[in-house]
């Protein structure tokens, strides 16, 4: 890992009126490093999220984040052009719902394009064989790559709207629940291709998730939200093993009785 962070949150609340939806967070993240951001419904993890990736405008703090040029910038004054920029060449966004993160009427090969596009890349060939190269490392075969995600089943969808992501190489990728709403076998197949390319890519990922199990695979640090707070965080084994917190405990507990 760098010796610097690529992100760093100070202080950072979000409130809806008298309501919380995170309030005082703090944290770095490291280039390579996995996040998981975990609690129930409602704990504001998804909030966090939000403001973290800049879909969000918080109530209060600071966000900066580390430019390849090794600059700091606060991302809530840059503009919205600048951010618009990072969303499509140095972060990536893996959406709960594949439809939200996906074009549905256009191809396969199309979806993955547009971001090679979005980075530069003109000529059609090479496009299309590095399309093609994608949906291979996610299992979507070649000859799929003109058919419409709206023919794909629920986990081909998420496994292209995981290549559309990471074709630009990103250095920073959030994802909202990836594995929600899928079979516990295809649950279980997305994992483990996501933490391959995690790792072969050397990603730093913030990984929103209510499901424990998904957060030991995927992360190396870990933090529990309740009600809008951090109420524990730490490296995620030690945090699942021996959590301190009383809500921690319960969480764990819950997992372990079912």
């Amino acid at each position: 890992m760098s010796d610097d962070p690529l992100l760093r949150v100070s202080a950072l609340s979000k409130f809806y009126g008298p309501r919380i939806g995170c309030e005082n967070v703090s944290f770095d993240l490291w280039p390579g490093e996995v996040l998981a951001i975990v609690g129930e419904s409602g704990s504001g993890k998804t909030t966090l999220l939000n403001c973290l990736s800049t879909r969000l405008m918080p109530s209060a703090g600071s966000v900066s984040y580390r430019m390849r040029d090794g600059e700091w910038r606060d991302l809530y004054h840059m503009s919205e052009a600048e951010r618009r920029f990072l969303m499509r060449t140095d972060w990536g966004f893996v959406h709960q719902n594949p439809a939200d993160g996906l074009r549905m009427a256009v191809s396969a090969g199309a979806n993955v394009g547009e971001r090679l596009m979005a980075v530069g890349e003109r000529h059609y060939g090479n496009i299309r064989s590095t399309a093609i190269d994608w949906l291979g490392r996610v299992e979507i075969g070649p000859d799929r790559i003109d058919d419409q995600p709206r023919a794909f089943s629920g986990g081909m969808r998420q496994r292209l709207q995981i290549a559309r992501n990471l074709v630009t190489h990103p250095r920073l990728v959030f994802m909202d629940e990836p594995t929600g709403g899928l079979d516990v076998s295809v649950q279980a197949r997305l994992l483990d291709l996501l933490r391959g390319l995690v790792n072969d890519l050397g990603l730093a990922a913030i990984v929103v998730t209510h499901d424990l199990a998904v957060a030991r695979l995927l992360s190396r640090r870990i933090i529990v939200m309740k009600d809008g707070h951090v109420v524990e965080s730490g490296l995620t084994d030690r945090v699942l093993d021996d959590p301190r917190a009383p809500y921690t405990q319960l969480l764990v507990s819950s997992v372990l009785a079912v």
